[in-house]
């Protein structure tokens, strides 16, 4: 049990038995099973997931006050690593469990090869702006969002006509580049309202 990515032949030759008998006992006799980890976002402590209860609690009001386009006004965004090694195949992942214990899971990637920043908006429609920083730019604080706001206000006029003149409700998170006074300058110049 302290190794539970073990391969049924290592474990027949270590105990010299056959690879069907390791199979048999580990199945029929320990009730295991062999599963891959599941990849989950990240692990949310309670405050973090009483924030987001909250946070959907106002979204179903804006939607309950205007059920018809509450939902198309909203245009969200985020930014993504994205990272490229030569991650574990499925095979080299998988390990051993029992009936009723919970599938095993995996919070940390392997140390990259290199990575590249990735800003996406999208509405409910589909994506809006997908943009990347480029190679070794250092971001200052909101003077790279800035302008990727400037080109989703764009992105917006070529692909959702009329939404502008609706009022466009922005949902973004509150990071340092989000919330500093030139990024918010510019939510309103472009006209979006923030949420």
């Amino acid at each position: 049990m302290d190794d539970r990515r073990l391969k049924v032949h290592e474990i027949a030759t270590e105990m010299g038995i056959s690879c069907g008998s390791v199979l048999n006992i580990l199945s029929e006799h320990l009730g295991l099973s062999k599963v891959c980890a599941r990849w989950v976002p990240l692990l949310l402590m309670p405050v973090n997931k009483s924030f987001r209860v909250e946070t959907c609690s106002e979204m179903l009001a804006l939607h309950a006050a205007n059920p018809d386009h509450a939902l198309s006004q909203i245009v969200t965004g985020d930014e993504t690593w994205i990272h490229h090694w030569n991650p574990d195949t499925k095979q080299e992942s998988m390990q051993w469990k029992h009936a009723n214990s919970p599938p095993p899971r995996k919070f940390c990637t392997l140390p990259s090869a290199g990575k590249i920043m990735a800003t996406i908006f999208w509405d409910c429609k589909g994506v809006l702006l997908v943009d990347y920083l480029q190679w070794k730019t250092i971001i200052m604080c909101g003077t790279y969002y800035t302008e990727v706001l400037r080109n989703l206000c764009q992105a917006v006029k070529e692909k959702q006509r009329g939404m502008l003149t609706r009022g466009p409700l922005l949902l973004d998170h509150n990071a340092p580049a989000h919330m500093c006074y030139v990024a918010q300058a510019v939510v309103k110049d472009i006209g979006f309202q923030q949420l």
